[in-house]
């Protein structure tokens, strides 16, 4: 387990055809509970699971929630990782959570590593996402105008690459247990701005905090990301943010957990958006307040002090894409 640790980047873990192999899909509406699903996606079947809360009604858009998973992991493992959390959100609040698969199991975040299929193959995981959004758009399910991508590690590496080149379609992102990777960087500005929030923690032990090789130390490297001051800063200039965050501490709500949340905030800035980073003191390669995947000695702490649902959802949830 811990060689496909070091060998993925996280540890735990338009020509388009249609098909769904679910009760949630397009035609029939989307039926409240949990699904698996699927689509035919530039000749590549492409999976998800699904949970849509028994509130919805037809007549009524909901947000859309996209959670991505980690490099190694699947979508039922990012479900696991967030203990549930998300869906019992959704289920109090009122919105979709979508819970893709990347090609065996990671996705396409531009670092172009070898090893890994869907970086050497440059499969089109941008294209399967926006499929997959108007896939759920083909009944009145989801609010288009809210929708909304976060994840872990690699996951939260592919939602900044969908910030970048889906900034007309996701409306704000989330981003847990790691910067922003060099090739990143590198690409084109979104096409308006947009709303991110950062949740790394500062000892991490396969993305460090002050930027550089990502992987175990002393192993093979899959990658380079900046720091994680470098990578709000850059956010932060595309979105044309004030100078200079608001700095307050989260409540310790559990002295052993050997972690503190500093939260540091940037705003107002461009068109209503913001940055926000949380900054888990203490913390490693973990989702906070959900599923320790793998001993504390390997990935490093898992703060108790913040739910990492309930603050993306808070956040995320305040922004919509203006027509």
């Amino acid at each position: 387990m811990v060689r496909m640790l070091a060998a993925g980047l996280v540890v735990f873990a338009l020509a388009l055809a249609y098909r769904d192999t679910t009760a949630a899909g397009a035609g029939q509406g989307l039926s409240p509970g949990s699904h698996a699903g699927s689509l035919v996606v530039g000749g590549l079947e492409r999976t998800y699971r699904l949970y849509v809360p028994s509130t919805h009604e037809k007549t009524r858009p909901l947000p859309l929630f996209i959670a991505l998973h980690g490099g190694g992991g699947t979508g039922e493992n990012m479900e696991r990782l967030t203990a549930g959390g998300l869906n019992r959100l959704a289920a109090r609040d009122g919105f979709i959570v979508v819970y893709p698969d990347g090609i065996d199991r990671h996705w396409n975040d531009g670092r172009g590593v070898p090893e890994y299929r869907a970086h050497r193959d440059n499969i089109d995981d941008v294209g399967f996402i926006s499929a997959l959004i108007d896939h759920l758009s083909l009944t009145p399910g989801i609010d288009r105008s809210r929708v909304y991508a976060a994840g872990i590690s690699n996951g939260g590496l592919f939602a900044q690459r969908l910030a970048r080149e889906l900034s007309t379609r996701i409306a704000a992102i989330g981003v847990v247990a790691v910067s922003m990777s060099e090739q990143i960087a590198r690409m084109r500005p979104p096409a308006r701005p947009i709303s991110v929030l950062l949740m790394p923690g500062t000892e991490d032990p396969l993305v460090p905090w002050g930027g550089g090789d990502i992987g175990f130390r002393g192993g093979r490297s899959v990658g380079k990301v900046l720091s994680v001051a470098e990578t709000v800063a850059a956010w932060a200039a595309i979105n044309r943010c004030p100078q200079g965050p608001n700095v307050t501490y989260e409540p310790d709500r559990d002295p052993n957990d050997g972690t503190r949340v500093r939260r540091e905030a940037y705003g107002p800035c461009a068109e209503g958006t913001e940055v926000v980073l949380f900054a888990v003191e203490g913390g490693g390669h973990t989702w906070p307040g959900g599923w320790q995947y793998l001993p504390e000695r390997v990935i490093g702490r898992t703060s108790r002090d913040i739910d990492a649902n309930q603050v993306l959802w808070g956040f995320l949830r305040k922004h919509a894409i203006r027509p």
